[in-house]
């Protein structure tokens, strides 16, 4: 793919040295010139530079240099809030390297030639075991290994689902990736609210009953932008109704790892009639460049997504499969989940104190009982979120803008992200001590929130 290309490109100017730390990159425009490519391709391609911790964007400004290969220019003097992946002194780089050694030459006969596009089979089976520990017990003939999740939500996109519809739900805020993914392929989404009252079930069976939905794309636990949970009755409710009306779930558990709440499962472990699909990603708690995740299909739609799967790629690369395998068995991941697991908690908790210790009548916190990356505080007062950003960007203090996390009927432009992935405690009052008072001084006609 053209996207893949110019990450490629970049990358290699990273690595010469061409590109120094904290320089600006090249305009959206300038990469659509230079590679002939639309904009939604050049979107793609700093949106995978940014998952991989190498630019980041500045409103209004565009997108700068962060790090050459992990070593990150910003970090030194920024309050950031805007991270989506784990701080870089958290990922196993030193446990996982030696995997790849043994990958390559536990798996060095099979790098001659193709392998199947459902997965390595000692990972799938290694997968399997695995995901009893979420509470998802299935089958290795129903486990997908695909290149990330984004790889699996575009391939169920594009396919076609027994139930013969064509439209898809998505929760309002949701994922960037997915609002991208259906508008490059040109399918239809349907936005339905979720906010810090919950999901607004009457608009879900409308759009379930109404709108030719084949599958309802949701992030039960630690949604991302927001960084809420549904409860375990939420979760049955949905699926209730997508089997009133004949609607697939796809079921996206980016951040399951991280869950603290033993009680809390997936829909899926909840699911009788076959229509959940679930996703879980490896990159996000591993190494975001290793691209892997785990997809478990209903058995109708297996024989269609294999087929999407082989023409998209063949097959997920070898080398990151047999890692992970050998990964997975060493018992090494776990042991990282643990110690990451703990890391996040201490921040949540950090920010859960400072949020009791720095009030102001022009917010309201939102912070999540356990687990996750975000928090969030509500704005209160008229406060313009352009100024707010602006604002604390000259005290070298990154937000994110959400606007590309909704659709447009939905779009509320004083929404931000906060994020607590790569903000240390040491740093974490100062910047929200100066959030506050950059809420709290300025000035617009607007209200909304911004989310930690």
């Amino acid at each position: 793919m053209k996207y893949s290309m110019i990450v490629d490109d970049i990358m290699r100017e990273i690595s010469s040295g061409s590109r120094a730390p904290g320089s600006k990159m090249p305009s959206i425009r300038d990469l659509c010139a230079r590679y002939k490519c639309t904009k939604s391709t050049a979107l793609r391609a700093y949106y995978e530079l940014k998952e991989l911790n190498l630019v980041y964007s500045m409103p209004g400004s565009g997108y700068y240099l962060i790090s050459n290969f992990g070593e990150t220019a910003v970090q030194s003097t920024a309050v950031d809030f805007s991270g989506t992946s784990l701080d870089k002194s958290s990922l196993p780089y030193n446990e996982f390297q030696p995997c790849i050694s043994q990958a390559i030459s536990k798996y060095k006969e099979d790098l001659f030639a193709y392998t199947d596009p459902k997965g390595l089979g000692q990972l799938t089976g290694a997968l399997r075991k695995h995901l009893q520990d979420h509470q998802v017990f299935t089958s290795s003939e129903r486990i997908f290994v695909t290149t990330g999740s984004q790889q699996a939500l575009n391939l169920l996109s594009r396919m076609h689902f027994p139930n013969a519809k064509t439209n898809v739900v998505l929760e309002q805020p949701t994922y960037q990736g997915m609002i991208e993914c259906l508008k490059q392929n040109n399918i239809s989404a349907v936005g339905v609210s979720r906010d810090f009252s919950g999901l607004d079930l009457e608009g879900l069976e409308r759009a379930f009953r109404n709108d030719n939905i084949k599958f309802f794309y949701t992030i039960p636990r630690f949604n991302n932008p927001l960084g809420l949970s549904y409860s375990n009755a939420d979760k049955k409710k949905i699926l209730s109704l997508a089997e009133k009306y004949n609607v697939y779930i796809v079921e996206d558990d980016y951040l399951g790892d991280l869950e603290e709440d033993s009680k809390s499962t997936p829909i899926f472990s909840f699911d009788k009639s076959d229509r959940v699909v679930y996703i879980k990603t490896f990159s996000k708690v591993v190494l975001p460049s290793m691209r892997i995740a785990v997809t478990v299909l209903p058995k109708l739609l297996i024989n269609e997504f294999r087929d999407y799967k082989y023409w998209a790629d063949i097959n997920t690369p070898l080398i990151s499969q047999g890692a992970l395998e050998i990964y997975l068995n060493s018992g090494m991941f776990n042991q990282h989940i643990n110690k990451i697991r703990r890391m996040y908690s201490l921040r949540m908790s950090q920010l859960k104190k400072l949020s009791e210790k720095h009030t102001s009548p022009s917010i309201q916190w939102h912070i999540p009982g356990k687990g996750g990356f975000y928090a969030g505080l509500e704005i209160l007062n008229s406060v313009r979120h352009k100024d707010v950003v602006d604002g604390l960007l000259k005290k070298n203090i990154l937000l994110t803008n959400l606007e590309n996390y909704y659709l447009k009927e939905f779009k509320n432009e004083n929404i931000l992200r906060l994020s607590i992935t790569r903000t240390e405690n040491s740093t974490m009052e100062s910047g929200i001590v100066e959030i506050i008072n950059e809420i709290e001084n300025g000035s617009g006609k607007h209200k909304g929130s911004i989310y930690l």
